[in-house]
């Protein structure tokens, strides 16, 4: 799963990124508590991309742009592993960046009145899963490096 030729991690770029993400995706639940959907879309949009920036970061590697299939795809030009689901759930980030925050991204009415309990909780469940991800890629990352310096 983890790349190779990591030298070293940068384990303080990585926490402060990483606090970032878990915080927003805590927002992002509170938001869905309050049914405010689409800003808990936006934020599980957001929580996931911050993750991934965090390992970028932690990596050594540039994470520049809001995209988190194209961030995905920035590890996997790595070497590093991505499953199939993971990509599935970039995507479907993806769809929450623009849309939950502008009002003339519909042709009609308010993004508000295009969220729902049940596009939340899916939006959540993908930015959990890529925040997982990323935890454990940040785990054998640096339990690679322990082993080697031990």
């Amino acid at each position: 799963m983890a790349p190779s030729n990591v030298v070293c991690f940068d384990f303080d770029e990585f926490q402060r990124w990483m606090a970032q993400s878990e915080q927003t995706l805590r927002s992002a639940y509170v938001d869905a508590k309050h049914e405010f959907y689409n800003w808990s879309c936006f934020k599980a949009h957001q929580a996931g991309e911050y993750s991934l920036k965090a390992i970028l970061h932690g990596l050594g590697l540039s994470a520049i742009g809001h995209s988190v299939l194209v961030l995905l795809n920035l590890l996997s030009d790595q070497g590093i592993q991505i499953p199939d689901s993971l990509f599935a759930d970039a995507r479907a980030l993806d769809r929450h960046y623009i849309p939950p925050r502008y009002a003339d991204a519909y042709p009609s009415g308010s993004p508000f009145e295009f969220y729902d309990e049940q596009t939340a909780c899916e939006a959540l469940k993908a930015s959990e899963r890529v925040i997982e991800f990323t935890r454990k890629l940040k785990d054998s990352v640096t339990s690679d490096k322990e082993g080697a310096s031990g």
